[in-house]
């Protein structure tokens, strides 16, 4: 009896060496998983809660008196400052034969800039010359095009619960829009209006789309770094490069002459108007780190789809602050649109479920063939 302890204890103390390794190997992909779902949260959030918000600041902005197209769309990208601490905090380690050459970032940050710019200055034409309603439906189309642009350039594979969620987001925003109030803003004065306001928010759903998949492209293909400080910088120096063309703009169109009676004129009065400015800046920074965020870690159609949820969250927000009424054209939407995300999400449940029952496999392969060995 004795002996057969020993024995026993002398097989145990062998495989301990090896149990061990193994143990270590199943938890250090869950940790990684579970990481990554709390990165992808992370910016869900701040995408989400920037875009709500800084739609709502902005329409105040026009509400009250606000009505400089080119200010409206330097706010959308003034506001990068407040990200440069995050750039020391969470400076890169990567060598400089990991980099790609200074020619080509300067290329490619100035080049989504300059789109940026642009795409900016279209939504602030098509909010100031088309009624809400409109506006928010050809908004909405912007998935239309991200699922196109996503196809051709970053080889995106559609699924069943990827269509169906398209189409539910699609139909939520589309419910809001028809449902949405008829009001018009004061820049609409004409036909002419309305068919240039149509004409920019129509062409920036599909700017927006084509910088969104290109941003993709640019992580995968020239970035290369798998840290958040390329998300930063992402964000900051086409930011920069938007700022300085708004700038130009605002002076070439001889706006700028007109913002001190604007200040003056605004119904809350100046400190509102400045504070009004500083935060829908703010807000937009904040929704652009969690946008390019999404594209970083999952793909561009999916920070687009997170955008595109953002749409029911904000008349949830009206009713709170603006205390706007909730109907039930505004709740069924929003039903729509959760049922969507959640089919988004649960396509990417099971990529991910997938991917890591084959990692498990490779490893337990792996783990038998070094005991053949």
């Amino acid at each position: 009896m004795e002996a057969d302890r020993e024995l026993q204890q002398t097989r145990v103390n062998d495989r301990e060496p090896d149990s061990a390794p193994n143990q270590n190997q199943w938890r250090l992909p869950k940790l990684k998983h579970y990481k990554w779902w709390l990165r992808v949260t992370v910016y869900i959030v701040f995408l989400v809660a920037g875009q709500s918000t800084a739609t709502l600041i902005g329409r105040l902005y026009f509400d009250k008196g606000g009505n400089s197209k080119w200010m409206a769309t330097f706010v959308q990208s003034a506001g990068f400052p407040i990200l440069l601490p995050l750039v020391f905090f969470f400076s890169s380690s990567t060598t400089k034969s990991t980099r790609p050459k200074f020619s080509t970032l300067v290329f490619l940050y100035t080049a989504f800039g300059i789109l940026l710019t642009g795409d900016n200055l279209m939504y602030s034409y098509g909010l100031l010359y088309l009624p809400v309603s409109t506006y928010s439906l050809l908004c909405a189309t912007q998935l239309a095009f991200n699922a196109v642009f996503s196809f051709f350039l970053n080889s995106q594979k559609f699924t069943s619960f990827i269509l169906n969620s398209l189409v539910l987001l699609t139909i939520s925003a589309s419910l809001l829009a028809v449902n949405s109030d008829s009001e018009t803003t004061s820049g609409i004065g004409s036909r002419g209006k309305y068919i240039i306001g149509f004409l920019c928010t129509l062409g920036a759903s599909a700017t927006y789309s084509l910088y969104l998949s290109l941003v993709q492209l640019s992580f995968e293909k020239v970035i290369k770094r798998e840290t958040f400080s390329a998300v930063v910088d992402m964000q900051i120096y086409p930011s920069f490069v938007a700022t300085c063309g708004c700038v130009v703009g605002l002076f070439a169109s001889g706006e700028w002459k007109d913002l001190s009676k604007e200040m003056r004129d605004y119904e809350e009065g100046r400190v509102s108007y400045l504070m009004t400015l500083i935060w829908t800046a703010i807000t937009w920074q904040i929704s652009s780190v969690g946008l390019l965020g999404l594209i970083f870690e999952v793909s561009s159609l999916f920070s687009n789809v997170i955008s595109t949820l953002a749409l029911p969250v904000v008349p949830i927000l009206a009713v709170i602050f603006f205390h706007d009424k909730m109907d039930g054209v505004k709740v069924i939407a929003m039903l729509l649109a959760i049922w969507g995300f959640l089919s988004y999400i649960y396509q990417h449940y099971l990529d991910d479920s997938k991917s890591h029952k084959n990692e498990s496999k490779a490893s337990q392969l792996s783990g038998d063939s070094i005991e053949i060995c």
